[in-house]
C-alpha cells in the first residue's frame, strides 16, 4: 500500500533504482532504453559521473541560501554562461525550479514590464490552440491543451487563441507553404487589432510544439512575421522552449534555427538534465531595463529560486555538452534517428507523420494515411503503444488529442544526446514492434 498521489491512482509503478547512460533499470534489474528523456529531460543520460561530481562538491560547500540574503556561485556562474550563449539581447536570467514556474514569472515580469513603463491598461495574453506551456494555473490558461485545461477552465484567466502552426493537418490543398504561413500571420494580426492592440500583453508560443502536438516545427518565415507583428504592436513574444531547447533540436537555442530573437525565453528540462528541478527565464534588456529604472525589483519569488546546488547541477550539464561536442551528436543522431523511422515507417499504413527536429521528433498515428483520419479516441491508442514499448522495454512518450483535444495519436521521442548509433536503432526496432503489437491488440 503506497502513501504517494502517484499519476494513476489505480497503480503503483516499478521503482526505479539505477541509472547508466541511456537505460533506466528498475528493482528487478530490468533495463528500459529511455528513448523519450523521461518527458525530454535526461539530455546527458543518467549518472554522468561530471554532473554528479558538481552535486556533491556543492552539497559540500553549500547546500541551500535563501535569495532574499545572498546570492550564490553556481547561479552567478550560470547565468554568465546562459547570457554569453542566449540569443542577442537576452542578457537577464531569473532562475526557479521548472518549466510551469518559469512561464509563471514570465507572465509576470511581462504584465509589470508594462505597469512600469505606464501602459497598466494592458491585460491579455494570445497563447495558440494545441500548445502547452505547463501546469500551474498562469501557465495552464495560456495553454491550449484542452484536455489539461477542462477541469479548471473556471479558474483560469481568460486567454485570446489563434490556430497552432500545424501544416500537416491544417495547410490547405492548394496552399503553399507561405500563403500558409501568411494566412497564420494574418489571424495573429487581425486578433491583436481585434482586441486592441494597447490591451495586449504577450504572444505565447513552442518554438517546437512538443508534448500536445509532437514535435512539429514553425513553417519558415513564421517566427520572423511573429517578431515583425509583435513589434508593430508592442506586444512582448515569449518564445516556450521549455521541452525544445537548450540543444534538444542540435542548436543551444531552437530560435536560433528561426532567425527571430523573442522577448523572453523560459528554458528548464535540458537545462538541468534532471538532476536537480531547475528552470530560467531568459530576458531581454529592454524588458528589464524599466524594472531596474522604475521600482527596482520583480515582484514575485518563490523559496527556491537560484537553488546552488540545482545551479551546479545545470552548470556543470552545460559545460558537458559544449565540451563533448554535443550539438553536433543531436545533429548527427537526429538526421539518423529521422532516416532509421522513416525507413521502418514511413510506408506503415497507419503512420501518417514523421517530423521534427534534431533528437525531437514525432511519430502521428492515423487509421488512414490517405485521409489523415484518426483513430476512434475510445481505443486509446497511444495509451497502448505506451504500455506494449514499456513491456519492451522502451520508456517513450505517446500523447492523445493531438488534432483537438480529443481525437489523434502520437508517439514524441527525445532520447539522450548521448545516444549511439547502436542505440538510435535499438530504439527504433523497439518503437515499431510496440506500435504493431498495440494495434493488434
Amino acid at each position: 500500500m503506497t502513501h504517494v498521489i502517484h499519476r494513476s491512482l489505480r497503480a503503483t509503478p516499478p521503482v526505479a533504482v539505477g541509472g547508466e547512460g541511456v537505460w533506466l533499470i528498475d528493482a528487478n534489474g530490468k533495463r528500459y532504453l529511455d528513448a523519450s528523456g523521461g518527458a525530454a529531460v535526461s539530455c546527458l543520460g543518467h549518472g554522468h559521473p561530471d554532473v554528479l561530481a558538481a552535486m556533491h562538491a556543492q552539497i559540500d560547500a553549500l547546500a541551500y541560501a535563501h535569495t532574499g540574503f545572498f546570492t550564490s556561485e553556481p547561479a552567478e556562474q550560470l547565468a554568465d554562461h546562459l547570457a554569453a550563449h542566449a540569443p542577442e539581447g537576452l542578457t537577464n536570467v531569473y532562475f526557479v525550479s521548472g518549466g510551469s514556474e518559469a512561464m509563471e514569472a514570465a507572465l509576470k515580469l511581462a504584465r509589470q514590464h508594462f505597469v512600469e513603463i505606464g501602459q497598466p491598461e494592458r491585460t491579455l495574453f494570445i497563447g495558440r490552440r494545441q500548445s502547452y506551456h505547463g501546469n500551474t494555473l498562469g501557465a495552464l490558461a495560456v495553454g491550449g491543451n484542452e484536455w489539461r485545461r477542462k477541469q479548471f477552465a473556471p479558474l483560469l484567466i481568460d486567454v485570446l487563441r489563434v490556430s497552432a502552426c500545424y501544416a500537416y493537418r491544417d495547410q490547405r490543398d492548394a496552399e503553399t507553404e507561405a500563403r500558409y504561413t501568411q494566412r497564420l500571420l494574418d489571424e495573429l494580426d487581425a486578433v491583436i487589432v481585434a482586441a486592441g492592440p494597447q490591451r495586449v500583453i504577450g504572444f505565447c508560443a513552442e518554438t517546437v510544439v512538443g508534448a500536445t502536438l509532437g514535435a512539429v516545427p514553425a513553417t519558415a518565415g513564421y517566427f520572423q512575421g511573429v517578431r515583425e507583428i509583435c513589434d508593430r504592436h508592442g506586444v512582448l513574444w515569449i518564445a516556450d522552449e521549455v521541452m525544445c531547447g537548450m540543444g534538444r533540436t542540435g542548436t543551444l537555442h531552437a530560435v536560433e534555427q528561426e532567425g527571430a530573437v523573442p522577448d523572453l525565453m523560459i528554458i528548464a528540462k535540458g537545462l538541468g538534465g534532471g538532476y536537480q528541478p531547475i528552470g530560467a527565464v531568459l530576458a531581454h534588456e529592454r524588458v528589464v531595463a524599466p524594472l531596474r529604472d522604475g521600482s527596482g525589483m520583480f515582484q514575485h519569488g518563490h523559496t527556491y529560486l537560484g537553488h546552488p546546488t540545482a545551479c551546479a547541477a545545470a552548470l556543470a550539464v552545460q559545460r558537458v555538452i559544449a565540451r563533448d561536442g554535443l550539438l553536433a551528436n543531436v545533429r548527427t543522431r537526429g538526421e539518423q534517428l529521422m532516416a532509421a523511422l522513416r525507413e521502418r515507417l514511413g510506408a506503415h499504413r497507419h503512420v501518417g507523420d514523421i517530423r521534427g527536429r534534431g533528437l525531437f521528433v514525432g511519430v502521428e498515428l492515423v487509421r488512414d494515411r490517405a485521409s489523415k483520419a484518426p483513430f476512434d479516441p475510445a481505443q486509446k491508442l497511444h495509451a497502448k503503444v505506451k504500455a506494449r514499448a514499456f513491456a519492451n522495454g522502451l520508456l517513450c512518450y505517446p500523447m492523445g488529442g493531438t488534432i483537438d483535444g480529443q481525437r489523434g495519436d502520437h508517439v514524441l521521442l527525445a532520447p539522450p544526446f548521448i545516444v549511439s548509433e547502436a542505440e538510435i536503432q535499438n530504439l527504433v526496432d523497439r518503437l515499431a514492434a510496440s506500435i504493431d503489437e498495440a494495434l493488434t491488440s
